[in-house]
């Protein structure tokens, strides 16, 4: 869980969820999620907080059943497909779901 402070405190990160999922065409429940998961472990280091504001999209999409790419959603915030393949799963797992086996 997180405090009303983090969001505040990472505005400008939920603004660039918000702007990817627009680029994603995504809807409300996959922002939702990934504004949760995102704020849920933020990492302290700012280099580190663009792939994981990815990662949480990822995540959050593939919660609400709003599957999109690796690809596509690493270009989407302006990171590496591989800075989302290597961070979902474990974003998922910390907020408590199992990540899929595919």
């Amino acid at each position: 869980m997180y405090r009303a402070r983090d969001r505040v405190d990472n505005e400008e990160w939920l603004a660039e969820i918000d702007r990817a999922s627009d680029r994603l065409d995504l809807g409300s429940d996959a922002r939702s999620n990934a504004a949760d998961l995102f704020l849920s472990d933020v990492p302290p280091a700012d280099r580190s907080k663009r792939a994981a504001a990815a990662a949480s999209l990822y995540a959050g999409a593939l919660i609400a059943g709003e599957e999109r790419s690796q690809t596509a959603v690493a270009e989407a915030m302006g990171v590496t497909r591989l800075s989302v393949q290597s961070r979902w799963k474990e974003i998922l797992e910390r907020a408590g779901f199992r990540p899929p086996g595919w």
